[in-house]
């Protein structure tokens, strides 16, 4: 497994300035995301807090691709869902994909949208974020899953060769799916419910009983991404120069916390870059 000297995760504003940097400074480095720069960006209506840059954000997005393939800024296409400490480094998990780096900057970025009621409650036990991960745990079970976008309908898929029903809530519009076990539901769930695990998922004030729920969207929440890493609850709780608890792990952009702004983003992933520079030369003088 090759080590990278810094793994970025998140396609982001702030994930591709860390990635950009690491680039220009020489570092091995390694970014991933499901995809470069998101819908969110591109469903911008209008920018106007970057600098040099008036439209919107279909045309943001065009122009900083265009930098990209210019720059060679390479992005690996894959969503982490779950990173851990390891020999001085950290273990990167995407799914079946594995990485290896000495440094990571987390730039995935927050969901303004929210979750779901009782998401937060119900992770670890009964709520997970990853289907690869552990949908083979539900085995003959009935489960629920909530996509964000078609791009997750494969995951889906996979949790119905495992489970007995999968019902799928997809509030993006049609849906394809060719498992017949699959029940397809427009719109998104009111809640999640249970005891000491989950127990049911509740549509319109009715409740469907399942034994687990999937949330597969774009970016895991941090808390269940990382394991000990401090926030105040939504946000990674950092210092001046990107840093965490967590050493030689860094954060940037919206996922520290507001003005969820382009400008912030792209500033604190050259800081969290140039801060994984300096961790990786300390390590070096040891």
């Amino acid at each position: 497994m090759e080590l990278y000297d810094i793994a970025i995760i998140g396609g982001g504003i702030a994930g591709y300035t860390a990635a950009l940097t690491a680039k220009n400074l020489g570092l091995g480095y390694l970014w991933l995301a499901p995809e470069a720069f998101g819908e969110k960006t591109r469903a911008a209506e209008y920018v106007r807090n970057f600098p040099s840059f008036s439209g919107n954000g279909v045309a943001f997005c065009s122009a900083l691709e265009t930098q990209r393939g210019r720059e060679g800024v390479e992005l690996t296409r894959a969503r982490a869902d779950g990173v851990f400490a390891q020999g001085g480094g950290y273990l990167i998990s995407a799914g079946k994909e594995m990485f290896s780096a000495r440094t990571v900057v987390l730039a995935t970025g927050v969901d303004l949208k929210g979750g779901v009621k009782g998401e937060r409650e119900f992770f670890g036990r009964g709520v997970s974020y990853c289907a690869v991960c552990d949908g083979a745990l539900y085995r003959g079970k009935t489960v629920a899953a909530v996509l964000s976008s078609p791009r997750y309908e494969e995951e889906a898929e996979y949790l119905a060769s495992l489970a007995e029903t999968v019902h799928c809530f997809c509030p993006y519009g049609e849906p394809h799916f060719k498992a017949k076990n699959i029940v397809v539901h427009a719109g998104m769930p009111e809640a999640i419910g249970g005891g000491a695990r989950v127990e049911q998922i509740i549509e319109n004030g009715k409740a469907l009983s399942v034994s687990g729920v999937f949330l597969l969207k774009d970016s895991t929440p941090v808390r269940a991404l990382c394991g000990g890493l401090e926030t105040d609850g939504a946000h990674i709780i950092t210092k001046k120069d990107g840093s965490t608890n967590l050493a030689g792990l860094f954060a940037a952009g919206d996922v520290t916390g507001p003005p969820y702004q382009y400008a912030k983003a792209a500033g604190e992933g050259l800081v969290a870059a140039y801060s994984a520079r300096a961790y990786l030369s300390a390590l070096k003088k040891h």
